[in-house]
């Protein structure tokens, strides 16, 4: 058997519930868990490097009455997405980091405060969805897949899963290099630290960025060579400019449809790892 864990990034207050509906629809009528990587209080200014605002604050930039520079916006100011989230329980709800900044759990201050500021934003993040209503997250996902040697630290002392892209040595805490370079040495994608499953994905193989033709095939290679594959996407990627991208949502569509040809293949969700146990590699 052959695992797969579907994560959506960057829900946020801004999110439309039709953005999520038309995406992931055909999911939650197979029953298939999808993890959403929810942003607590997102902030409203965030902007890619060529000045634009990030693709997940949708449409913030074409509303004169929107969000002033530098505000928050908490996921429960959002009734109508936490109306929709609670009613379609296939959605699970993923921390992901507090507000968004960019590296925001990547800072390169003072390495005694440290610490201290990660620890607030995760307990302030976490604050956040659980007056939602949305439950205590077990699950991590740092902004841009970024986390320093203190936000490792402080990331496995509350969270029972980390996902991420990727684990260098010289960000990781230096107890858990014997660990790591087990898993570098065997090549296993997943690791385990302390009971905190350490998940890595292959990249984001469900993206704007790629080329369609190519997408699906490249997902069940993938699926096919490990134990566990964690496929990652945004959901603004879909609705780029405000308009639905068709072929693309196509693509996701059909990865629904092969998820559930396949007998060899599962759908599951983080918590599954954590209840389940299952093997990683």
């Amino acid at each position: 058997m052959r695992y797969v864990i579907i994560r959506d990034d960057d829900t946020n207050a801004l999110t439309p519930v039709e953005c999520l509906e038309t995406l992931y629809r055909p999911f939650l009528d197979r029953n298939f868990p999808v993890n959403l990587a929810t942003i607590p209080n997102v902030r409203t200014d965030v902007k890619i490097p060529g000045g634009e605002y990030e693709g997940f604050l949708y449409g913030v930039n074409a509303r004169p009455e929107g969000p002033s520079a530098g505000q928050t916006l908490s996921i429960g100011t959002n009734s109508e997405l936490l109306e929709y989230l609670k009613s379609n329980p296939q959605y699970r709800i993923v921390q992901h980091g507090c507000y968004h900044d960019y590296f925001e759990f990547d800072r390169r201050g003072p390495c005694r405060s440290q610490p201290a500021a990660v620890a607030r934003r995760l307990e302030h993040g976490r604050t956040q969805l659980q007056q939602a209503g949305l439950g205590a997250p077990r699950t991590f996902v740092a902004p841009y897949d970024q986390l320093s040697r203190p936000a490792l630290r402080e990331v496995a002392k509350r969270f029972e899963v980390l996902s991420t892209g990727w684990f260098e040595l010289r960000r990781l805490p230096l107890a858990w290099w014997p660990r790591y370079l087990i898993k570098r040495t065997t090549q296993r994608p997943h690791w385990r630290v302390n009971g905190t499953a350490l998940l890595t994905h292959p990249g984001c193989l469900l993206s704007c960025h790629r080329n369609y033709a190519d997408m699906l095939d490249n997902i069940r290679n993938m699926i096919a060579s490990q134990r566990l594959t964690v496929l990652v996407t945004h959901w603004w990627e879909y609705f780029r400019g405000g308009r639905p991208d068709s072929d693309f949502i196509k693509v996701l569509h059909d990865t629904a449809r092969f998820l559930e040809s396949d007998p060899d293949v599962r759908v599951i969700s983080f918590e599954d790892v954590i209840d389940s146990r299952i093997a990683l590699n």
